[in-house]
Formats: structure tokens, C-alpha cells, sequence
């Protein structure tokens, strides 16, 4: 048994913002949509991020930008924003907290190719002093508290974290999350607890340490090596919107197949009633295929191909339940296969 000092339960403060754990959601591009995130939220995480939202789609009204900044019935609502103007980063930062953003986070830490090649992302950890324009324009912008996210570096050759953590603290920042990887590792290789200290040992205001957290002998590991106050906690949670509570000790789920299998049904009945029959069975797939992997591994190939290429959200609704179902009714598995 792992004791933490503060225990992971205890609340985090972010200037006037209370994390109820100390447990985060990562921002998830394509994965912490709102059902994923309201189901993260009911079962315990600290905080949740809402996928990346774009700043000047954002300002233009993008419908999709604007989906994403939706926080129903999570409080307090976090939105993360990226972009590379500092006019955009402003005028979106204030339609967010308009909209009924708690806090506003500025992503500096995604490595996706299309989002670094039109310079935002990590790529504006490449310019320093261009970061700081756009984290300066976002603090001026709102009055809730601005957060930010970001990398090691772009490449092990400046790996400028700690630097670019403290001028953001300087400008108003008042909570700092890394990954402890840089770009150019993408998620490859092992993510580097050691290298956030340094970050630690440059800012005063809060640090989520991020990277291959996944257990609670992970976060005990990482708060120690890191000094970071919190652990954000990414692909660990696919298939598992319950992880953040569980590992901070206040999930209100049994650990039983059984619980978690209701959990599963229930996102896809979410996801088809936020997204529509048809957005909503595609975006489903990668989530159904996670929830095998973690409660129903046996599963048959050919039950697989039937649930990730059927397009009627009904059919896909009982092969699915079939599927879970199965993991503890073999007899099940044989006559869906």
C-alpha cells in the first residue's frame, strides 16, 4: 500500500479553482469528447480538459470548436485551447469563459504533425518568446485561472521546460502540467519523471507531472521523482474513464467486471445520443475496441469485424453488450461470434 503526502484524495488548489483529487483527465484529442469526460467526472477524477480546441476556429464559430467547449454537468469546467496568434488566443479564451470555462488551459505539449506544422502545440516551445505573447494575451484576456501544458522540449537538445514554466508563472500562469517526453518522442520510449524536477525546482505555483502514469505504485514513483503536487493521467485511460478516481482512491465504482461493463454500455449509449446514429457509431469504435481490450480480451476477431463495420447504432448497441456479456457467460461468445 502506496501513502502519499498529501494523500491523492485531498483537493488541489489553482488560484481560486479546487481540484477535488489530485487525479486528472488528460486533454485527449479525439478521445475525452463530453461523454467521456462526464463519465471521468462522475467516477472520480480530480479535473478534466476538454479535447483541444482550436483558438481561431473557435472565434469564427466552427461548429465542432464549439461542441467541444461544452462542459455539461462538470464543475469546474476546464477548457484547453491551442493556437499560434495571440489575438486568437484572447478573443477564444474569452468566449470560453463566457461559455463557462472554470479555468482556461493553453496547450503546448500536443505533437501531432498537423497541429506543430501550423506552429502551435509543442512546436512554440521552438520560440520561447512567441509562447510568451500568446500565454500573456490569454492571461490578459479572462479573469478565471490560465493553465498550461507543454513538453520537456521540442528535442533533448532544448529541453527548455523549466525556462519557459517560470516566465508563464511570471505572466500569470497559475498551474504548470508536463509530459515528460519531448516532441520529437512523441509517446515512444519512457517518459522522463526526473526531467519535470527541474520544472519543480523553477515554479512556485502547482505542477502536474504527465507521462506513462497508469498504477498507483506509477503515481508514488512519479511524485517523488518529480515533485509535482498531481499526475494527469493520458492513454492509461482508454477503455477506463474510471481510472482517475480509482487510483485517487475516490471512484464510486466497484471493482467488479459487472459495474464496469455498465460503465461501457453506457458511453456508447452516450455517444450516440450526443453525436447522432451515425457520427456517433464511428467515433465509438476506438472506444468499444478499448473496453475489450480491458474487460472482454477473448473476444472473437470475427465478433470484432462485425462491431467496428457495422453502421446500424442498434445492431452495434447488442453485439456489444453481447460481447461483455460474454466475458462471463462463454456460452454467450459462441452463438454472437
Amino acid at each position: 500500500m502506496h501513502k502519499f503526502d498529501p494523500p491523492l484524495e485531498e483537493p488541489l488548489r489553482i488560484g481560486p479553482v479546487t481540484a477535488r483529487t489530485r487525479v486528472f483527465l488528460a486533454p485527449l484529442s479525439g478521445i475525452s469528447d463530453l461523454p467521456f469526460r462526464q463519465l471521468a467526472w462522475r467516477h472520480g477524477a480530480g479535473l478534466v480538459f476538454t479535447e483541444m480546441v482550436a483558438s481561431r476556429e473557435l472565434v469564427i464559430d466552427h461548429p465542432e470548436s464549439h461542441a467541444r467547449l461544452r462542459g455539461d454537468g462538470i464543475d469546474p469546467h476546464v477548457v484547453q485551447l491551442a493556437g499560434r496568434e495571440a489575438r486568437w488566443m484572447g478573443e477564444a479564451a474569452r468566449i470560453a469563459e463566457d461559455a463557462g470555462a472554470a479555468m482556461i488551459d493553453i496547450n503546448m505539449g500536443c505533437p501531432a504533425k498537423k497541429v506543430t506544422g501550423g506552429y502551435s502545440g509543442s512546436a512554440l516551445m521552438r520560440d520561447p518568446d512567441h509562447a510568451l505573447s500568446l500565454i500573456e494575451a490569454t492571461v490578459k484576456a479572462v479573469s478565471v485561472p490560465v493553465t498550461l501544458k507543454m513538453r520537456l522540449g521540442w528535442d533533448h537538445d532544448s529541453l527548455n521546460a523549466p525556462e519557459i514554466a517560470a516566465r508563464a508563472e511570471a505572466a500569470g500562469v497559475q498551474m504548470i502540467t508536463i509530459h515528460g517526453r519531448t516532441r520529437m518522442q512523441f509517446y515512444k520510449g519512457t517518459a522522463d519523471w526526473d526531467a519535470i524536477s527541474r520544472v519543480r525546482d523553477a515554479v512556485t505555483v502547482p505542477l502536474i507531472a504527465n507521462g506513462d502514469v497508469a498504477s498507483r505504485a506509477d503515481i508514488a514513483d512519479c511524485l517523488r521523482r518529480s515533485g509535482a503536487d498531481a499526475v494527469m493521467i493520458g492513454r492509461a485511460a482508454q477503455g477506463q474513464p474510471w481510472i482517475c478516481g480509482e487510483l485517487a482512491g475516490s471512484a464510486d465504482i466497484p471493482p467488479d467486471r459487472a459495474a464496469r461493463t455498465a460503465v461501457a454500455l453506457e458511453h456508447y449509449r452516450m455517444m450516440i445520443a450526443h453525436y447522432g446514429d451515425d457520427v456517433g457509431v464511428r467515433h465509438a469504435r476506438k472506444h468499444i475496441g478499448w473496453y475489450l481490450e480491458t474487460l472482454a480480451p477473448e473476444t472473437p476477431a470475427a465478433l470484432k469485424v462485425r462491431l467496428m463495420t457495422s453502421t446500424n447504432a442498434d445492431e452495434v448497441a447488442a453485439l456489444f453488450a453481447d460481447a461483455l456479456e460474454a466475458a462471463v457467460s462463454p456460452s454467450i461468445m459462441e452463438s454472437a461470434a
